[in-house]
């Protein structure tokens, strides 16, 4: 049996695609999530062979993290599967500093794949293979070069959703004058003169 964890946002989402997966004689869904905190502790608890996440739902950083043989949340962690991130295709951008860094253990497909992908996708993941959206790929290796650093992405994608400064420390795990710097460097890149114009300027130009 492939051991499933479901880290995603909305419940009617994550139940209508808990019940496709356990209907799978090979599939068993394990638990569910819809926060980060949430989803590493399932990972700890449950140990699944693969976690279907979300990619709005973590950073790029900690898509590595998670990935990794032993997560950043301490050397008891222990392996945490592999993951299948659910990728919005005007997102793709986030893909790029993943892609980079050559993370294992990672597979891609469009947010809005047929619930039959994304079956076959768990069943690949576990079996080893590569499942990767070409047309993800093609979308991240298109954006034009951005004078953003990974991490000022980041911050900026979190800002987008609305959040306060103080809440986009918490979600970075980093300090909110941390936070405030890395938004004054964004926006003077950018030549924005708000938060606002700044998100505005980088979605158009596909940075985040």
């Amino acid at each position: 049996m492939v051991r499933t964890l479901l880290a995603l946002k909305g419940a009617l989402v994550r139940g209508a695609l808990a019940q496709l997966l356990d209907a799978e004689d090979d599939i068993d869904v394990v638990g569910e999530a819809d926060t980060p905190d949430e989803l590493r502790s399932a990972l700890r608890a449950e140990r699944p062979d693969v976690t279907v996440v979300d990619g709005d739902l973590v950073t790029a950083d900690q898509l590595c993290d998670l990935a990794s043989d032993r997560p950043a949340d301490g050397p008891d962690g222990g392996p945490t599967g592999r993951l299948l991130v659910l990728v919005q295709q005007r997102r793709a951008a986030r893909l790029g500093p993943v892609l980079a860094e050559h993370c294992r253990r990672i597979g891609f497909l469009s947010h809005d794949v047929a619930p039959g992908r994304i079956v076959e996708g768990v069943r690949q993941l576990a079996d080893g293979q590569v499942v990767l959206d070409p047309h993800l790929v093609v979308a991240a290796l298109e954006v034009a070069d951005s004078p953003l650093t990974p991490r000022e992405r980041e911050v900026l994608d979190v800002a987008a959703e609305g959040h306060p400064v103080r809440d986009i420390a918490e979600r970075l795990v980093l300090s909110a004058g941390t936070v405030r710097n890395h938004l004054s460097r964004i926006m003077a890149k950018t030549g924005a003169r708000t938060r606002l114009e700044a998100v505005r300027i980088a979605r158009e130009s596909g940075w985040i």
